[in-house]
Formats: structure tokens, sequence, C-alpha cells
């Protein structure tokens, strides 16, 4: 291309939009993340990601690419011009479920019999055709008597902290549904016996906050970035005219219409 020529000063300028993207995405201090370090410099991401840049110009708009990430509970919604609204998740529970898949559909039927117990004094002993406790929550909510959200907060059990926290931001802050899962959530961590536990704030939550709650008395961890730790969001609500829609920016989603 030639020395400070315009075609390799445009090449070697995409790319570096291209790797700026990604280390935005991913730095971190890798002794508290887990990164991809050996896939984001493999010759065949790197080759995927060069197929990007066109010659003659500029990408409008340079993105993050996506590297493997660990398999996790799925949720989605949907609703259509009928005013049928679906709210679905599917999680394994713990790493490949119980092992054993209907034939012909594709999926594993999840091993949450690992949370029943053996004590028989116990409401939750285990025994044939009981459902076990679990934290799959596929979330629906009513507003004055009519359906009103179809949404889900994925993650163990952040999921119902994470769904008050919802709910909680639409109706009592008065968020709009993309604001209402944009917002900083906390998330608390019991202690064994009932103990204090830890309480744990997203970075964008108000230092003044986590100063307040540390001098009442709160075990409060230090702040973690947004990341999929704090749920997974999906949203579909149903107004007067027209649905509203919202998805996830701690992990994977997007909203679409059509």
């Amino acid at each position: 291309m030639g020395l400070m020529s315009a075609a390799a000063v445009h090449h070697m300028a995409e790319a570096k939009r291209l790797a700026y993207e990604d280390a935005s995405r991913y730095y971190a201090d890798p002794a508290f993340a887990d990164i991809p370090v050996d896939y984001l410099l493999s010759d065949a991401y790197c080759a995927e990601r060069a197929k990007l840049i066109s010659p003659d110009k500029p990408m409008t708009r340079a993105f993050p690419g996506d590297a493997p990430v660990k398999g996790d509970t799925t949720y989605l919604t949907t609703a259509d011009s009928s005013g049928m609204m679906v709210s679905l998740i599917q999680s394994n529970f713990a790493g490949m479920g119980s092992g054993l898949m209907p034939d012909g559909l594709g999926f594993i039927f999840h091993n949450r019999g690992a949370n029943f117990v053996i004590d028989r004094n116990s409401p939750n002993n285990y025994a044939p055709k009981k459902r076990p406790f679990h934290t799959i929550i596929p979330g629906f909510a009513l507003k004055d008597g009519a359906p009103w959200l179809s949404f889900g907060v994925m993650g163990g059990s952040m999921q119902p902290q994470g769904q008050a926290q919802i709910i909680a931001n639409m109706v009592d802050f008065d968020l709009d549904v993309q604001s209402a899962g944009d917002c900083p959530r906390w998330r608390h961590d019991r202690g064994n016996g009932g103990a204090l536990g830890v309480l744990s704030l997203e970075s964008g939550a108000p230092l003044a906050t986590r100063s307040k709650l540390a001098e009442m008395g709160w075990t409060v961890a230090p702040m973690k970035s947004y990341d999929s730790g704090y749920g997974g969001y999906q949203n579909v609500m149903r107004g007067a005219e027209a649905y509203g829609a919202a998805s996830e920016m701690r992990k994977d989603g997007l909203a679409l219409a059509y």
C-alpha cells in the first residue's frame, strides 16, 4: 500500500477502531475477570474482524466482537398483533442438566432435583412426582387487571431480586421500559444461617448510597461494572395502542419489532 499512503492509514485506523472496541468490551483485571485472550488474539478471530474493513470507506460504526461465553440461562419474550404475550425461560441448572434429551426436541431436561433434601421431616423432602425448588421465573405482570409486562431477569438467585427491582423502577420510580433495565442494580447474597451476607451494587450506583449503606452496618462488596452477575433483562410492555420492548446491556440480547 505504501508508507503513509491513504490506503495504509485507512486500513490501520479501521483495525485500531475494531481493536479499541474489543478493548472497551473486555478489558479488566484478569485476576477478577475471565477474559478470552487466546480467542481475541487468534488468527481466526482476526480474519473475521478484518472482513469488516472496506478498502474504500470507513465503517459507519464499529462494534466489539462476540467472543465465546459460557452458556447460561436463556430468557425470551414475544407478543403478536392479537395481544398474545409469551414469557419463556430455559435453564439446565448445573452443567448438562440431567443428561436426558427428549427424542427429536433438541433440549436437555434440567437437574433441579438436586435442590430436594433427604430429611423426611422437611417440607422439601424428595418424593416422586414432586417439583423441586428452582429459580426459573418467566415473569408476567398485570396493570389494572389487564396484561402489562411479559418480562424476565435471568441469573439464579438474582432473578426474584432483579424482577422486583424492575417493577419498582417502573411503578415506584416511573422509569420507562428500557431505563428500568439500564438502571444500576443491587444484589444480596445471604450468609449462612441467616447471617447478614454481602450487599453488592453496580458501579453506576451513587457513591453516597454505598457509603450510607456501609454506615448503616451493611457489608458492601467492592463495586463491579455492569455484568451478567446482576441478571439479564428482557421485557415486552403492552400499551394502549402499541407494544414497547427493551433488552439487556449486561449480556447478549436485543429488542425487535416486526
